[in-house]
């Protein structure tokens, strides 16, 4: 047993032969213990109680059922040293409410668990235990996946376990059909590769149009006050890629990429509110471009493109977080940065790395929030990305993304996103859609194409008590969508101006399992458009949120 571990040991011993009352200060009960008041105090955390509940309660007897309890006796539950490399405390430590609530964020990312909170409890003299508390969900899937949105339908043949053995480790098979290709993958990744923050994925997939490979080995800036980061990526890719008109298929081309990147990061952690990240590495990124073999639509070819270059970047991270519920998901934890965070990356592209250019390469990033999520909220986002090549702009693009929360009363929320994208000489693999796929519900997946768009979209989200089976949430929208795109397009589409729909649909939100999406069923109907598109549009399709 490891001193760690014998510290804890002894500590809960104590907990036990104490009586309660020992050191429990007159104001305090052992359910309410102020914060503040143990970091004051500078309070020194005693014992590290992992309360981990498996995916159905058989205390509660709605729960409590011949099914339930088979599933609960199968499942293999979270590994104590899965959740402890995930803290960012340990015993010994002073107590301190900003790690507790950082690791409860950590904790709440993992797809494996529902949801996750770190309670101070029996506070003694100068002591005081931390509960960790999560909720493990279902994690293996096999079976038959349908979704269909702008009028395509994709199926999914997979089996997938995102818990292996209770280890967080995650392993994915499937045979899928979408509108672009038939695939057949695989992958694997552990975000805690023996050591606690190295992370390691590995996929690989036979497609019909050709093949794709990953790896990625990585140290990223887990958390706040994390000193350094490191990593190396490397993505294969050989497809056959399509352009659209109108929701239908007109051209197509090969597309075959290498991409590979090795990078390193400092960081003096979190000074008076802020972080301040440093990252350098090397690229190099090539994209060839030929017919398709056995095509069976018009051919239009992007000029190959090769990039090789060192790059620099920044990053300015303010710590200001808020936590919410019923705004993206339904009666779950959600977390937000609400705080102002900054990031830019400059590179040189040179003939001398192995290039086939000379060129700037450069990507932005800036958002920050407005309000507070308990009443109304507005978070925006702004992203720039693209080159410098002879002194013009190449593959420039300026995306914007607005999202207005403004809660109605506990099960009704009213959110508005407005998105919008402005390119200048993007390469003709970079084109921009707006589509079925894309937000604008009540068409065809991807419509219309151009190098710019906006979509507005509003919506009422309702979250109802219904639970059947305590296994699934359903909640409710009522929507409308207002978009159109424009700008040069490399088929010559007729720009068809502005679009819009107005729709209802349900959404049904898994408690038990890990899927980390929701499902959506929506109906549209589009308002105007060209006579082709059909009455009424039915979306069924899985997403991360509301």
């Amino acid at each position: 047993m490891s001193y760690r571990h014998r510290k804890i040991a002894v500590a809960t011993l104590l907990a036990i032969l104490l009586p309660a009352s020992s050191g429990l200060r007159a104001d305090e009960s052992p359910a309410e213990i102020d914060t503040a008041k143990l970091e004051a105090d500078e309070v020194v955390i005693g014992a590290i109680v992992f309360e981990k509940q498996d995916i159905f309660d058989l205390e509660n007897p709605k729960e409590n059922n011949a099914l339930y309890r088979l599933l609960n006796r199968l499942h293999i539950v979270t590994k104590d040293s899965v959740i402890d490399k995930q803290l960012l405390f340990k015993s010994g430590d002073r107590y301190s409410k900003r790690l507790s609530d950082e690791s409860e964020r950590i904790l709440r990312t993992n797809s494996y668990f529902y949801d996750a909170s770190i309670t101070p409890k029996n506070r003694q003299d100068g002591t005081v235990d931390l509960h960790v508390n999560t909720r493990d969900v279902w994690t293996l899937r096999p079976g038959l996946s349908i979704s269909r949105s702008g009028g395509e339908t994709e199926t999914a043949i997979k089996l997938e376990e995102s818990n292996l053995l209770g280890r967080g480790q995650r392993i994915f098979v499937s045979q899928s059909s979408d509108v672009d290709r038939d695939s057949t993958a695989l992958f694997f990744s552990d975000n805690h590769l023996g050591l606690n923050w190295t992370s390691i994925s590995m996929g690989f997939s036979d497609n019909s149009d050709g093949n794709t490979s990953l790896f990625s080995l990585l140290h990223p800036f887990y958390a706040l006050d994390a000193k350094w980061a490191a990593g190396v990526t490397a993505f294969d890719e050989d497809k056959r890629s399509t352009l659209y008109l109108l929701g239908e298929s007109a051209a197509e081309y090969r597309h075959e990429r290498r991409s590979y990147t090795a990078f390193g990061g400092w960081s003096a952690g979190l000074r008076d509110g802020w972080v301040r990240r440093y990252t350098a590495g090397f690229v190099l990124d090539d994209n060839q471009f030929s017919n398709v073999i056995d095509a069976t639509l018009p051919p239009v070819i992007p000029d190959d493109r090769k990039l090789a270059y060192p790059f620099f970047g920044i990053e300015f991270l303010e710590n200001r977080f808020e936590t919410a519920t019923n705004r993206d998901q339904i009666e779950r934890t959600e977390d937000f940065l609400i705080g102002t965070r900054l990031t830019a990356t400059v590179g040189w592209s040179d003939e001398s790395f192995g290039a086939d250019r000379d060129a700037v390469v450069y990507s932005m990033r800036a958002s920050r929030s407005f309000g507070k999520l308990a009443e109304s909220a507005l978070l925006l986002t702004a992203r720039a990305s693209g080159r410098i090549e002879s002194g013009d702009t190449a593959n420039a693009l300026f995306h914007v993304v607005a999202r207005y929360y403004q809660q109605l009363s506990e099960k009704r929320t009213f959110f508005a996103t407005f998105r919008g994208t402005h390119g200048r000489n993007l390469d003709l693999d970079n084109v921009v859609e707006l589509g079925g796929d894309t937000g604008l519900r009540g068409y065809p997946t991807r419509y219309q194409t151009g190098d710019s768009k906006v979509l507005l979209t509003l919506e009422q989200r309702i979250f109802t008590d219904w639970y059947p089976f305590r296994l699934v949430r359903v909640g409710g929208a009522v929507f409308a969508d207002v978009g159109r795109s424009w700008g040069e397009n490399p088929l010559g589409e007729e720009d068809h101006g502005w679009l819009s729909d107005v729709g209802v649909g349900l959404r049904f939100a898994p408690t038990r399992a890990g899927t980390g999406r929701m499902l959506h069923l929506d109906v549209a109907f589009p308002l105007n458009g060209d006579e082709s598109i059909d009455s009424v549009q039915v979306l069924l399709e899985a997403k991360r949120g509301f």
